[in-house]
């Protein structure tokens, strides 16, 4: 079985794993965590989103906090937009680059954006063409690839369409998400097999919730198809806000070891990494669900 020589991993934790927290976590709390989080070897880290307060009140200090971090040279930091005011947000933060995002499913993408996936489509084409325009990079997210809390089983095809459509818009990656965790091996294998016959895997990047404890196993599985970009989320800190009974991302630290452990170059330091988990872990005062902070405690 060939597996690639390195991988990046995208660290979402401080998007993605609080966007669903209930206590609101500091701006400081949160610069801190993002400067430790820079110390461990990390390219790529989303340290926020510029979406209404109102929608996420957790990410409400957005500007404050891209303000604030001390950026490393070489690190992309990056932010989530869902239109073009998110995006004049992070332009005026100036973020090195934007994700835009919307569902590969009807049900999850009205209950997401209060839109359907036709209708997303023009709003996030402006928002894609001003990013470029700007000189920011601007990567895509598809959820609910492997199953909708709301749809059901999404055909892949749809998931190929919405690929296609934010490609030709000019993202350069497209992140898949199985938002609610639901994916098993079999199924990644079968949807990649697909997928990877009408775009390039250097395309493509996975994002995996662990809800049903599969995110590594389906990672393994991404990696025989050539993905070398994955997201997670330090401590499996996550949750979507609009898909019932999701759970954490892939905890960052785990991912980390085992790819290590498999002679994949990840690029972190595990130790650096790990103490930024662990601050996080002690400022939301709750036991996370990574392995790795389990076995260390």
């Amino acid at each position: 079985m060939d597996f690639p020589d390195k991988v990046q991993i995208k660290e979402v934790g401080p998007r993605d794993g609080l966007q669903n927290e209930k206590e609101f976590v500091t701006t400081d709390v949160k610069v801190e965590w993002i400067n430790k989080l820079s110390s461990s070897g990390l390219k790529y880290i989303e340290i926020t989103s510029f979406v209404p307060p109102k929608w996420i009140p957790a990410l409400a200090d957005a500007a404050e906090v891209a303000g604030k971090i001390n950026r490393v040279p070489g690190i992309t930091y990056a932010a989530l937009v869902p239109n073009r005011k998110g995006l004049e947000r992070a332009l005026e933060a100036d973020l090195d680059e934007v994700s835009v995002f919307m569902s590969a499913s009807e049900a999850h993408n009205r209950k997401n954006i209060n839109k359907s996936i036709d209708e997303t489509f023009p709003v996030l084409e402006e928002v894609v063409k001003d990013a470029v325009s700007a000189g920011k990079k601007v990567r895509g997210y598809v959820s609910t690839v492997f199953g909708c809390p709301y749809d059901g089983a999404v055909p892949v095809d749809q998931v190929k369409k919405v690929t296609d459509r934010l490609l030709n818009m000019g993202a350069y990656e497209i992140s898949l998400g199985d938002t609610i965790g639901v994916a098993n091996p079999w199924q990644m294998d079968q949807v990649l097999k697909d997928i990877t016959q009408s775009f390039s895997p250097d395309q493509l990047a996975l994002h995996l919730h662990d809800t049903r404890g599969m995110a590594l196993a389906n990672t393994l599985v991404g990696l025989t198809h050539g993905i070398k970009v994955f997201d997670s989320a330090a401590g499996g800190l996550g949750g979507c806000p609009y898909a019932k009974g999701a759970t954490g991302n892939t905890a960052s630290e785990d991912l980390i070891h085992m790819l290590e452990e498999m002679g994949i170059n990840t690029g972190i330091d595990f130790d650096r990494f790990m103490e930024a988990a662990k601050y996080i872990e002690k400022q939301l005062d709750k036991s996370l669900p990574s392995r790795q902070l389990r076995i260390s405690s």
